[in-house]
């Protein structure tokens, strides 16, 4: 799991480059997805390791880094889109405001790939539990 980690870390750092870049580098948030690349990467680098004791304590810290930041953009998406769907400025005849595109995607991206990190990563320690038991 610790080469899938460095993978996913390449893939978020790649995301908040395209997303900094593609906002002209003028919004540094966009960069947010590369600083969790960073730490995956920093904690996937740490759990090559051959001793388990220490492979495990960076995966368990490294898929908890992850699913914070799924969490955290997950709130992100549903705040954006219901600041759009806003009731109050649909029933007043005034126009919602406009959704930064780019913004979106990056974020509906982050969240995806660190969801399937996240299940990769509980399947693989469950895996690892049972072959455990045998």
């Amino acid at each position: 799991m610790a080469k899938v980690t460095l993978v996913v870390a390449v893939l978020l750092v790649a995301l908040g480059l395209v997303g900094y870049l593609g906002t002209g580098s003028q919004h540094p948030t966009a960069l947010i997805p590369a600083w969790f690349g960073l730490a995956l990467g920093l904690g996937g680098f740490l759990a090559i390791s051959p001793n388990e004791g220490r492979r495990k304590l960076f995966m368990h810290i490294n898929v908890t880094i992850a699913l914070l930041g799924f969490l955290g953009v997950a709130g992100e998406i549903i705040r954006t889109l219901v600041s759009t769907i806003n009731l109050n400025a649909v029933m007043s005849g005034s126009q919602p405001p406009p959704v930064n595109e780019i913004a979106l995607i990056s974020k509906v991206a982050m969240a995806a790939l660190l969801l399937v990190y996240v299940g990769l990563c509980v399947r693989s320690f469950i895996a690892a539990r049972r072959a455990r038991k045998v």
